[in-house]
């Protein structure tokens, strides 16, 4: 029997998420959320996820959006926002100051939510801890703060009926496996465990029913595997419709269990694990 875990990217990044995450987790289809610890929202995340103690909660490590909880002028803007983006941390990753201030950057945003909730997998916001050396820091900190689990991403290429996957998401795709074929290696040298697949990459900004379901499908011929799906769902208090509010609409579909039972998949968490 594979495994499957609905998880909820962005936890704690705004009101929204956090709303959406809550009213995923009661309608028993989302298992997993990933907690941004240097948002505004933070400690309302907490105070949900505390409210559920079976969501299983990853660190969504961040140096791409929002305020550092550190002093890391690298990284920053004067006024200590991110303002680097993925390519430029692909590009730089030989720089060693960079790298230390990262390193001190994640520490901290691990150790502001560990003594708060119980944190069973790390992450990252826009797979940044997919850059092999970012990624080597990162299974570091799992092993320093017992945490079992860091995220990879690898995933199958599928087509869904009447889309079409953006060239963009397409190259996305095989950049992250091939990072993820390296990053392996690193996650056995610190004896950490993973996701053996990855949804939510094809179709980034894009995800529904179909989408989710069309993946799952794919896997068909594997067997005993964990397939971690990722979605950034929102729930506004107005009529707000766009590929957020989408996304929340998957956290409400309860057939989507029989769909799972009835293609070899139970719905779980790596808390279960």
């Amino acid at each position: 029997m594979n495994k499957f875990i609905l998880n909820a990217d962005d936890f704690g990044l705004s009101e929204e998420n956090n709303q959406a995450v809550a009213d995923g987790i009661d309608s028993g289809i989302l298992t997993g959320a990933s907690l941004c610890t240097n948002s505004e929202y933070f400690s309302q995340a907490i105070k949900i996820a505390n409210t559920f103690p079976n969501l299983s909660l990853a660190i969504h490590l961040n140096i791409v959006e929002g305020k550092s909880l550190t002093d890391c002028n690298l990284l920053t803007d004067k006024n200590g926002y991110f303002n680097k983006n993925y390519l430029y941390f692909l590009l730089n990753q030989t720089n060693k100051k960079l790298i230390k201030q990262i390193e001190i950057e994640f520490n901290a945003q691990i150790q502001k939510a560990v003594n708060l909730v119980k944190i069973d997998n790390l992450d990252s916001h826009v797979h940044i801890h997919s850059i092999p050396v970012i990624f080597d820091i990162t299974c570091c900190l799992a092993k320093k703060y017992n945490i079992k689990f860091v995220r990879t991403q690898r995933e199958k290429i599928y087509f869904v009926k009447k889309r079409k996957t953006k060239i963009i998401n397409l190259i996305k795709n095989i950049l992250l496996k091939i990072l993820t074929f390296y990053n392996i290696k690193t996650l056995n040298k610190y004896n950490l465990k993973t996701n053996d697949y990855l949804l939510g990459v094809c179709y980034t900004g894009e995800m529904d029913i179909d989408t989710v379901k069309q993946g799952l499908k794919k896997m068909q011929n594997v067997e005993n595997k964990t397939v971690e799906c990722l979605i950034h769902p929102c729930k506004y208090k107005n009529d707000i419709q766009n590929s957020h509010t989408i996304e929340f609409e998957i956290t409400q579909i309860r057939n989507l269990k029989k769909f799972l039972s009835e293609n070899n998949f139970i719905l779980t968490n790596f808390q279960n694990f």
